[in-house]
């Protein structure tokens, strides 16, 4: 299901998302609105990527969004102006979801805007991840909640930690060594999740 969202106080604009043609979104899957997919990315079954409310969301090259992964955000327009708390920035413009390249959304993953997560990053079932920014080559291992805080590079953040003010976040000891065993996680699920992407679209599967 692909379509603009709909005019609102919010969001005066319509907006079709931009799709490369390389990706694939899942016939069960939701892109609404302001959305920015960029190449090879698959969009699974029952994820719902809606650009209605804070926007733009954008989701780069090789990333992945798994079965039943949210991504939304609060409103980024009211009452005719911006609302730059609930936006990031990211190369230079703003957006209310910036996802980089080659990041996993696991299963059943929510990045509620404003939330940043920069390139190559790994972020773990039923996690949750609200105003918060993950720099590049992070793993957020399953059932973790992340808000309002930066995890910086190269770190991981062990299954079912709640994260919610920064000097907790700055004291976490968990830079990803070599021996590290999710180190090449990541790695293994993009492969597969572009192939899947190239593999549906030349499929055109159709329900």
């Amino acid at each position: 299901m692909i379509h603009k969202n709909v005019k609102t106080e919010f969001s005066p604009e319509e907006y079709m998302p931009q799709i490369d043609p390389t990706s694939y979104v899942h016939p069960l899957g939701a892109v609404i609105g302001n959305v920015i997919i960029g190449k090879s990315v698959f969009v699974a079954p029952f994820a719902s990527v809606r650009g209605d409310e804070g926007q733009p969301l954008h989701i780069g090259d090789e990333s992945n969004v798994q079965d039943g992964v949210i991504i939304h955000a609060l409103e980024t327009f009211h009452n005719g102006h911006p609302v730059e708390k609930n936006m990031v920035e990211a190369n230079g413009k703003k957006y209310a979801v910036y996802i980089g390249s080659r990041v996993s959304l696991a299963h059943q993953t929510q990045i509620h805007g404003p939330a940043y997560v920069g390139n190559n990053c790994f972020i773990g079932m039923n996690s949750l991840v609200f105003k918060s920014r993950i720099e590049d080559g992070c793993v957020i291992e399953p059932s973790c909640v992340i808000v309002g805080v930066t995890i910086k590079s190269g770190h991981y953040v062990p299954a079912g930690t709640v994260l919610s003010n920064q000097a907790d976040a700055d004291r976490l000891p968990k830079t990803i060594t070599e021996d590290y065993v999710f180190r090449s996680l990541n790695e293994g699920v993009v492969h597969v999740n572009v192939n899947l992407a190239e593999g549906y679209r030349k499929a055109n599967f159709k329900l």
